[in-house]
């Protein structure tokens, strides 16, 4: 049996779950070694220039880099074999097809996972990193524009040891707790690994409205809102649900609520 070449891999993802996913399913393969993991733009940049990875799993929403900018950061020509990393199906996936670069859409399983990983080293092995990356010039050069901001329709969670998915339209508000979020659907909560900051920039503000540091609301769920005793703020949900409202968000909420 042929020596297989040992990849040494960047996971690039803000999503902590998400890394850890990756992280889980490389290393069932022993001739990947993971030699960094970013969670942001900037350090998915610092960690491809210093360590010059085979392999990158590189997510296209992160805070201060998009994945388009790290790219274009790194120069196309000096990018690794690249696997892009998505929350979003519709984001410029046929633009990732026509150019021969994989993708993965969260949350993937095991054998979509597989299929990109053996995509990768095929390319790597038929040393055709340098037709890739010239097809990757071109597509960054098509796709100049600032694209469409685009916001979560879904969001993985683990539960019972399993990865599954909470369709942001389900869902009613966002609590913190901790170093997690719970996500309130119906009668139901699932606990996510994510700040309520990272949460609110993904999510769309024109459905979504930050209430507080500790609480996030859809609008449309919104029945009234409430002044307690001492001068606290706090808004009433349409199923008798309250939530803290602080004082620098009531008059944005009133405008926005106004507007409709």
């Amino acid at each position: 049996m042929p020596d297989v070449k040992t990849l040494r891999a960047v996971i690039a993802d803000d999503e902590l779950l998400a890394r850890q996913r990756i992280e889980d399913l490389l290393a069932k393969d022993p001739s990947i070694v993971i030699v960094a993991t970013a969670a942001s733009g900037p350090a998915a940049v610092e960690a491809i220039r210093k360590l010059g990875p085979d392999l990158v799993f590189l997510d296209i929403q992160m805070p201060g880099m998009t994945g388009f900018e790290v790219v274009a950061a790194i120069g196309a020509e000096k990018m690794p074999v690249t696997i892009f990393v998505t929350a979003f199906d519709q984001f410029a996936l046929k633009a990732f097809e026509v150019a021969a670069i994989d993708y993965l859409v969260k949350p993937f399983d095991d054998e979509r996972f597989t299929q990109a990983l053996a995509r990768a080293r095929k390319t790597i092995e038929l040393r055709e990193v340098e037709r890739i990356t010239k097809q990757l010039v071109t597509l960054l050069h098509e796709s100049s524009s600032p694209p469409k901001r685009q916001y979560l329709d879904r969001i993985p969670v683990e539960q019972r040891g399993q990865m599954r998915v909470v369709p942001v339209s389900k869902i009613d508000y966002i609590t913190a707790s901790g170093s997690y979020a719970e996500l309130h659907v119906a009668d139901k909560t699932f606990a996510v690994r994510e700040r309520m900051q990272t949460l609110e920039e993904k999510l769309d503000p024109t459905i979504f409205f930050r209430l507080h540091r500790s609480a996030i609301a859809r609008l449309d769920r919104i029945d009234a809102l409430l002044r307690a005793s001492g001068g606290d703020y706090a808004v009433r949900l349409k199923d008798g649900t309250e939530l803290p409202l602080s004082r620098s968000r009531r008059e944005e909420l009133e405008r926005v609520m106004g507007k409709g």
